[in-house]
């Protein structure tokens, strides 16, 4: 019971997602490696090559998390996690099993495979010693919970002790469920294991008596709620699709990027713009000044001929307005 809730309730590993930040820059540099792809073409898989122990291993890019697992892990579809070493999700113990309580799993069906011996073994004693005084059929009838016991053991010992041989010869090999199941050291390429030290006993050691790794997950960490910002109270109320506030910056936008409302110049200020690049012609002169902190234009004297692009753009901004 205690290896049952020390493998249900500890962290199997699992890896911190990365931070917005951290997700952007990695998408920039995988942007910046592969380059542009083409229209209706696959782009080239996110992977990184690592060397160990003379063997390249591939790092896969997890599109969940948003980072290049470590060598062994995977992405659990059950937790939604990336779980370091994985080795499988049990549901039985409702968890993953992981790096850190991988021991912890083994030593629970251990213990559950013993005690199954153990009750089926002495249950079958039991029933063999009050048989020699009293008869089979008499014994069976005064004892039904230990025929009960023995029917149990015997369709259970099966699943729980096959179980454990299973992870016994992983042990012994310095492998995972998730390893063997994919043959990813004994496939076509015939590839050899890196994490093997060729000697069952200092695999087992390894797994089983190694040092405890600390959790990566911060437990007491505030959690960050990326919220809109909601928008100034100077917006007009009649607004039915209120756009949340950005911020203002002088850098050229993007060729075709919304550009917000209130980022956009005004109508008098484009024509002021545009009046004061071209050269003022003797017409021109003559039409007073407009005031360039005025949020509109001011009152122009009509022209019976416009004579330049200019003045045809003031006409038509005013008559906008």
């Amino acid at each position: 019971m205690a290896m049952l809730l020390r493998t249900s309730f500890s962290d199997p590993g699992v890896l911190p997602r990365a931070l917005p930040e951290e997700a952007t820059f990695i998408e920039m540099e995988i942007e910046a490696t592969n380059g542009n792809v083409p229209a209706g073409q696959r782009p080239p898989p996110r992977i990184r090559n690592v060397q160990i122990n003379g063997q390249i291993v591939k790092l896969k890019y997890c599109y969940t998390c948003k980072i290049f697992r470590p060598p062994r892990a995977s992405h659990c579809s059950i937790c939604d996690n990336c779980v370091d070493r994985f080795d499988h999700h049990c549901p039985w113990v409702g968890n993953c099993v992981g790096k850190r309580n991988y021991r912890y799993f083994y030593l629970f069906t251990l213990s559950l495979s013993l005690l199954t011996i153990y009750i089926f073994t002495f249950n079958i004693v039991h029933v063999v010693m009050r048989s020699v005084n009293s008869g089979f059929v008499k014994t069976l009838q005064d004892t039904p919970g230990t025929v009960l016991e023995v029917l149990v053991c015997f369709f259970t010992l099966w699943s729980v002790v096959g179980l454990t041989g299973f992870h016994t010869y992983l042990i012994s090999l310095n492998q995972t469920t998730n390893e063997d199941i994919k043959g990813s050291w004994s496939g076509k390429n015939r590839v050899q294991n890196p994490y093997s030290h060729k000697n069952i006993i200092n695999n087992c050691c390894e797994v089983l008596c190694g040092p405890a790794y600390p959790s990566v997950l911060d437990r007491r960490g505030l959690m960050r709620d990326d919220l809109p910002v909601p928008t100034s109270a100077a917006e007009p109320a009649t607004n039915s699709n209120p756009v949340p506030q950005t911020t203002k910056t002088t850098a050229p936008l993007i060729p075709n990027e919304h550009t917000p409302d209130d980022a956009k110049p005004s109508m008098a200020d484009s024509a002021i713009a545009h009046a004061e690049k071209r050269s003022p012609s003797p017409r021109e002169e003559k039409l007073p000044s407009l005031p360039k902190s005025s949020p509109t234009l001011t009152k122009v004297p009509p022209l019976a001929s416009p004579e330049t692009d200019a003045e045809a753009s003031i006409i038509a901004k005013d008559k906008a307005l």
